[in-house]
């Protein structure tokens, strides 16, 4: 039988040095053309179960905790937490477009204000999850406790990590907040970019592949089943044929509505109040409040 190779020759000189070029001088990709650090998705994982912890200590904290210990737990969860997250703060701006971006001493400064502005959100935060917590339980009669909803729910997770990743885009720092959504993505096939406005009492049922634009605004008491997309119709673009950027281009979707498994909602439309959209309609124009949207029917004669 032939014998295995000891000693494996990959030609590695050669491929380094044409990787270097590609890297350094013709496929060049670097941001205002410097090494930078990059945010960690380990160390925002991490972050991320502090938050929740913090904002939900026996659920997603300690299960053994006291009324005696429960504020120790939540202030050192905190402690920890925000001192993980504001370096991380720190290297996202980094690839922000603030023309100050290559002070280091100013980024640190900044990095500090806006873990601040974020964590006195936190109570605000927490209470319109515990908002859409009830929303959940209370539209789903397979729930049978708001802890089921709060540890198993893919559409809760998704939530709670979209309300942290809004702030951070809210206060400056859209690559944080785009890294926090793409977590939240990859653990529930939830699709929401920070930028959507959502209101309390959110409900996604079920949730896989359901998809957010940037632009979207949601009001009070939505509910979006599976496969449901808020999408943008067009993409202008510049006279160079650049795609413009921020502008409005996605759903508006009013208070109390229903929007069941897979239909897709485009543009820059609005779906009035009370309005229930069925499944698998294609929604390209607005509706008035209270409208019940299906598919049409086929008829054979």
């Amino acid at each position: 039988m032939p014998q295995a190779p000891t000693s494996l020759d990959w030609n590695l000189p050669t491929i380094v040095a044409q990787l270097r070029e590609s890297r350094e001088v013709t496929h060049k990709i670097r941001h205002r053309d410097r090494v930078r650090e990059l945010p960690s998705q380990q160390v925002l994982k991490q972050v991320l179960e502090g938050l929740t912890a913090a904002l939900f200590p026996t659920h997603h904290g300690r299960s053994d905790l006291s009324d005696e210990s429960i504020d120790y737990f939540v202030g050192n969860c905190l402690h920890d937490t925000l001192n993980l997250l504001v370096e991380q703060v720190r290297r996202s701006l980094l690839f922000s477009s603030d023309p100050n971006a290559d002070d280091d001493a100013y980024l640190r400064r900044r990095a500090v204000e806006i873990t601040r502005q974020f964590a006195a959100e936190l109570p605000a935060v927490r209470a319109l999850l515990v908002s859409d917590l009830h929303a959940a339980y209370q539209g789903d009669p397979a729930a049978t406790s708001l802890s089921e909803v709060l540890i198993c729910y893919p559409g809760m997770m998704a939530v709670t990590c979209h309300r942290f990743a809004h702030l951070f885009y809210k206060f400056g720092s859209p690559l944080l907040a785009r890294l926090i959504a793409e977590i939240a993505h990859s653990k529930t096939g939830i699709d929401i970019h920070p930028g959507a406005q959502i209101g309390g009492s959110f409900f996604i049922d079920h949730g896989t592949g359901v998809v957010i634009g940037e632009t979207a605004i949601i009001g009070e008491r939505v509910r979006l089943y599976q496969a449901v997309t808020l999408g943008a119709k067009r993409f202008p673009a510049d006279e160079n044929g650049a795609l413009i950027k921020g502008n409005a281009r996605h759903p508006i979707v009013e208070d109390d509505v229903v929007i069941y498994a897979g239909a897709t909602v485009l543009g820059r439309i609005t779906i009035g109040r009370g309005s229930t959209i069925g499944g698998n309609v294609w929604l390209t124009q607005s509706v008035p409040p209270r409208s019940n949207v299906v598919q049409a029917q086929m008829r054979s004669d």
